[in-house]
């Protein structure tokens, strides 16, 4: 067998691996609300997060056509299938350790990082698309902080709504409400970062020469990434959970609803543009934003604060740590 083949599989294998576990890594950011509150149990989010994942991650791809082609040129790298699995391997290896940790850092900035690395180490700065680098690293930047600001505006606007309001009522339905941004949370993530396994796929196909552009996404492809985010999703991520859902601030079910819906808004919003944007980060910084509309002082800015400096760091670690195991990688091509 043509040994492009087996480093195509192990590609494939990696990448449905890389969404398994982005599965029970990010997905528990989309249920960590209304599980914390008990709009649902987390059972029932889990099952509801799987099933809207999977929906959402058939329905789009634009955002892997974007993966799959603008960091890089697939079709001109040396050795583009090993950069894959150099990056593939360098991304998941950080998803694991944060999620071990507890610490919900982001599976975009892990595989976008890692890609870049990857290339850099084997073909060179020159072989990074700047402007589909940056334009990628921008919607990265920018959509966190627009998080940040709409989750506090939505927040402060319930507030001043019903401040004279049953506190009772106002959990009881809000917490219904949960049930509807939950399922609205989980189909965004899907269309969103199901999208990047498919793209990291396309774009080792391209490499391997079996396909002739990252413009059309393989609808085995697309089934395949979405069954493995959809299995990931089943077992539940419930160290992110507690951390998203009980150690930033108290959230109730009013905050809840708000965070989920600025955010999954959001994340709807860069889909529809085809634009990869960090879930993580624009779900925890619409909880931050909706705490501190709530209470300034109710958020616990030390753990935010380390939450944050996870966001910084997790790019240039996984493209440094991607660039290694290509060296490796490239003892044995």
């Amino acid at each position: 067998m043509d040994t492009i083949y087996i480093w195509v599989g192990i590609v494939i294998f990696l990448a449905l691996a890389f969404d398994f576990i982005n599965g029970f890594h990010d997905t528990a950011n989309a249920i960590a609300t209304s599980v914390s509150t008990r709009a649902l149990s987390p059972r029932m989010a889990i099952i509801l997060a799987s099933l809207m994942n999977f929906v959402g991650a058939v329905m789009f791809t634009g955002v892997a056509k974007t993966i799959g082609g603008k960091v890089a040129n697939p079709a001109t790298l040396d050795h583009g299938v090993q950069v894959v699995v150099a990056t593939l391997i360098g991304a998941i290896a950080w998803n694991l350790l944060t999620w071990w940790l507890g610490i919900p850092s982001s599976s975009s900035h892990a595989l976008i990082g890692a890609l870049t690395g990857a290339v850099i180490s084997s073909s060179g700065f020159d072989a990074i698309n700047s402007k589909g680098f940056v334009d990628i690293l921008k919607a990265l930047i920018f959509s966190p902080l627009i998080a940040f600001a709409g989750g506090f505006i939505v927040m402060w606007i319930l507030k001043q709504i019903f401040a004279r309001s049953n506190p009772h009522l106002i959990n009881r339905g809000f917490r219904s409400g949960q049930i509807l941004t939950a399922a609205f949370q989980s189909f965004t993530h899907g269309t969103n970062d199901a999208q990047k396994a498919m793209g990291i796929i396309t774009f080792a196909l391209v490499a391997a020469g079996i396909q002739d552009t990252t413009d059309h996404i393989p609808l085995w492809v697309k089934i395949s990434a979405a069954v493995a985010m959809a299995l990931g999703t089943s077992i539940g991520g419930w160290k992110i959970i507690k951390t998203m859902g009980t150690k930033i601030f108290k959230i109730e079910p009013i905050n809840g609803f708000a965070a989920d819906i600025v955010s999954a808004s959001i994340i709807f919003s860069a889909t529809s543009i085809h634009l990869p944007v960090s879930t993580t980060h624009v779900i925890t910084s619409s909880i931050l934003g909706v705490g501190s509309a709530k209470r300034f002082s109710a958020v616990k800015w030390d753990l935010a604060g380390r939450i944050i400096l996870s966001w910084i760091i997790t790019i240039p670690i996984a493209a440094i740590l991607s660039a290694l195991i290509y060296q490796v990688i490239a003892l044995f091509i």
